[in-house]
């Protein structure tokens, strides 16, 4: 354990602030399926590209433009001869939005709480653990294995092992309540053919903090702020989530005949209101994300962990919502109990790296 002094405190309270500020992201994250319920009329892939035009193109635009010093322009960043990194981002960005699209498959059958558990757990694990191994594979001389120490190790196994409890309470929960009941809390509830599509979600979306490991150095160094550096890279993974988005439902457009969603004027002006406040709640986990890094050791334990803990928040809020829109209604108290266990233990693993690191 860590002899926390005096000559500490500022630093501890500079990781609790960050650990703050990626709190609020991951709630505005969590709370972001919240407005699309206010839309009307209009076709899931048409409502769900739209969302994605402000989540993943508009927003992320805009943030990464704060990283822009005065004089410079995101071209001139973008042209500047990391080619290859560039181009490795957006295309972990087109990999990320395929699970981006199986996410929301995975909250259709399993609901808002137990759907983005399971996904998002999947997503902290794999994302920490894939980025510094991939990197290896192309950058070995940078050597970015070694930000994977035993904390960070301890800290994702730790947060694996709350989202374990949780499933186990999910399971629980489609064995002790009725088909009348599940539907009820969660209209096409399925448990099986959820988790294996919340694990492939998961691990697809993953690919967003690997697109991240190969954008980090995409800024214009020193002259970018720390609380924006992140930003430019953030903007090319969704940029290539958008693509992949964009494909799809377009393709379901086609497919069911619902272009014409977009001709409903009537609606626009409600539906796109609605959209981009659900794309702003969306966009300001990674905005929180970069701001809240800044406030940790650049490489540090924190750090490399900062995705994970940003994950692992989502799920805590993700079932503090499960909870308000009652998809835990008629379940045991022994269910509950397992819920709220998995809950605590992946608030745990928030702070638990730098207390052993």
């Amino acid at each position: 354990m860590k002899d926390f002094s005096p000559l500490t405190s500022f630093f501890i309270m500079e990781i609790v602030l960050g650990l703050i500020i990626i709190a609020i992201g991951a709630f505005c994250q969590s709370s972001c399926y919240v407005p699309i319920n206010k839309i009307k009329d209009w076709s899931w892939e048409s409502y769900w590209i739209i969302q994605g035009v402000f989540a993943w193109l508009v927003l992320p635009f805009l943030g990464a433009l704060l990283a822009v010093p005065a004089g410079h322009s995101l071209f001139e960043l973008f042209t500047a001869g990391n080619s290859f990194n560039i181009w490795m981002t957006i295309l972990f960005g087109v990999l990320w939005g395929v699970g981006g699209l199986t996410f929301g498959l995975s909250m259709r059958y399993l609901g808002v709480a137990l759907g983005q558990s399971i996904a998002l757990g999947t997503c902290a694990g794999l994302g920490t653990i894939m980025g510094p191994v991939l990197l290896n594979i192309f950058f070995p001389e940078l050597k970015p294995l070694e930000s994977l120490t035993a904390a960070v190790i301890i800290g994702v196994i730790v947060t694996l092992i709350g989202i374990a409890i949780i499933g186990v309470a999910g399971s629980m929960k489609a064995s002790s309540l009725s088909e009348e009941e599940k539907k009820a809390a969660v209209k096409d509830f399925n448990f099986p053919k959820g988790l294996a599509i919340a694990l492939l979600a998961g691990f697809m979306s993953g690919c967003f903090n690997v697109g991240l490991e190969f954008g980090k150095g995409i800024n214009f160094g020193e002259l970018t702020d720390p609380m924006f550096r992140t930003l430019p890279a953030t903007f090319l993974v969704t940029f290539g989530g958008f693509l992949t988005n964009a494909v799809y439902c377009f393709y379901q457009n086609q497919k069911n005949g619902t272009w014409g969603d977009y001709k409903k004027t009537k609606v626009w002006g409600n539906n796109a209101l609605f959209c981009l406040l659900a794309g702003a709640l969306w966009y300001s986990q990674f905005f929180g994300l970069s701001l809240g890094r800044s406030f940790f050791e650049a490489g540090g334990t924190m750090d490399t962990l900062s995705f994970c803990i940003l994950m692992a928040l989502n799920v805590v809020f993700s079932n503090v919502w499960g909870i308000i829109l009652k998809e835990w209604k008629g379940c045991s108290k022994k269910t509950i109990t397992v819920l709220v266990i998995g809950i605590i233990v992946l608030i745990i693993s928030s702070f638990l790296p730098q207390l052993i690191g």
